[in-house]
């Protein structure tokens, strides 16, 4: 196993939780009678870029499926976050109509909800259809893909260049961190600002958060 960084051997995994199925792999009641996939759960830390990592058992198409259960609006206390930070944003970087808000993994379109209730231009890009219809649905404009450079290089021919890019828990899911982060500088103005929310370690370890991994 190499490290999504820097890429140098990644030899004994810090911290084992066994085997798990993949998150969000819920079960129906035909498949309770079906063998269920195991991977084993063993966290990496790289020992020159310190990045804290998982092997690869399954590829994001495959997490990322037509029923993807996870739904953002579900959490009250969440939505309060973000209403509370897009207020924020719109107060410190002076967003307006004129602008264009882009979120990578906007799921059912929990966030952009709150800048376009501004009439502020928004875009979100999420991989798993039944979530992006339902922000389809609540008309929040959103491609139902991956967010590459590809897409990023789409983007900027259209002349689609973002004020903001937004990426809550989303940074941590991408397998290929250096296209990701390439593909953000694309689509981004020269003048342009990233956000990026994702779990810290140092909090892991401080309040026994391992349900993050």
């Amino acid at each position: 196993m190499k490290c999504r960084i820097c890429s140098i051997n990644l030899e004994e995994p810090f911290l084992s939780l066994g085997k798990s199925p993949v998150a969000n792999s819920l079960l129906t009641k035909e498949d309770l009678h079906k063998m269920e996939m195991f991977f084993p759960l063993d966290l990496y830390v790289c020992e020159k870029c310190w990045l804290v990592q998982l092997e690869e058992f399954e590829t994001p198409e495959k997490i990322f499926s037509s029923d993807y259960p996870y739904f953002s609006s579900y959490s009250e206390s969440w939505l309060k976050h973000c209403k509370d930070y897009a207020e924020m944003m719109i107060e410190k970087l002076g967003l307006s109509e004129k602008s264009f808000v882009l979120e990578v993994g906007s799921n059912d379109g929990y966030l952009l909800q709150y800048f376009k209730a501004r009439n502020i231009p928004v875009l979100g890009v999420e991989p798993a259809e039944n979530v992006g219809r339902v922000a389809i649905e609540k008309g929040i404009p959103t491609d139902i893909t991956f967010f590459n450079t590809s897409y990023a290089k789409k983007l900027k021919e259209k002349g689609k260049l973002a004020d903001l890019i937004i990426g809550n828990n989303v940074l941590a899911h991408n397998p290929n961190l250096h296209d990701f982060v390439e593909a953000m500088k694309i689509a981004l103005k020269p003048d342009g600002i990233i956000t990026m929310e994702f779990p810290h370690l140092m909090k892991l370890i401080q309040e026994n958060q391992f349900d993050t991994i």
